[in-house]
């Protein structure tokens, strides 16, 4: 049976709706819940497919949280011998700093349930798979900035590099195809702090997400199933 190691760094941002999606393709699920004082598996070089998952920490801060830093050496190794990788939000960030790019703040955070925009070469990806009115999560306040050679294969009017891959195998999002629509209330309680600071009604995320139940697993299903079919 393949494994699938899943890095997570909060407890409710974890593989959500992509966990059914890989135990339905033979996958066992192994979850390392790291922490500043946590070392990063060995394994997560070598592992059939390594999922890093989002958080609210900054990319770059390796002395707030030096295992940052591992999860970006693992990276890199896993870029280096093209391994299956997925990375969202802050681990799509964390890829970026694995090919020499960086992350920086935005002028506001992006918070809440909107599409994205293809790029044209989003054509040859599993993004192709994402229609201009499907909705995803967005739940961040860094950008990604991409080092040469690398292109954005989506973008929103806030943030111009919502997805990029460093091979078919590696794959980035900084939006959240993962993200449950039925346990959305997880995450307003968890970043209830955030929410009130940027003055974003965290209610009212929830009864989106309700509107949503049916259709985000499909979207997931359409992109991140399409993706991990592709890995065999």
């Amino acid at each position: 049976m393949k494994t699938a190691l899943a890095i997570r760094h909060i407890a409710f941002e974890d593989l959500g709706l992509l966990e059914p999606l890989l135990q339905a393709r033979g996958y066992s699920i192994e979850y390392h819940d790291a922490a500043p004082d946590r070392e990063t598996p060995a394994t997560a070089r070598e592992v059939d497919l390594l999922v890093v998952l989002g958080g609210p920490m900054d990319a770059d801060d390796f002395v707030g949280y030096p295992n940052l830093r591992q999860e970006v050496e693992a990276l890199h190794e896993r870029h280096r011998r093209d391994l299956p990788t997925l990375g969202i939000c802050l681990g799509a960030q964390l890829m970026a700093l694995a090919l020499g790019g960086a992350v920086r703040p935005m002028p506001a955070k992006e918070i809440g349930f909107a599409p994205v925009r293809l790029a044209a070469k989003a054509a040859d990806s599993v993004l192709a798979g994402l229609d201009d009115a499907d909705t995803v999560l967005h739940w961040h306040g860094d950008e990604i900035l991409l080092p040469p050679g690398v292109a954005p294969l989506a973008s929103t009017a806030a943030c111009a590099t919502q997805a990029f891959q460093w091979s078919p195998r590696g794959l980035a999002l900084q939006f959240h195809l993962e993200a449950d629509p039925a346990r959305i209330g997880e995450w307003t309680r968890g970043h209830a702090a955030e929410l009130a600071a940027c003055g974003i009604d965290g209610a009212a995320l929830v009864r989106e997400a309700t509107t949503l139940r049916s259709v985000m697993p499909a979207v997931a299903a359409r992109v991140m199933g399409r993706w991990v079919d592709t890995l065999a």
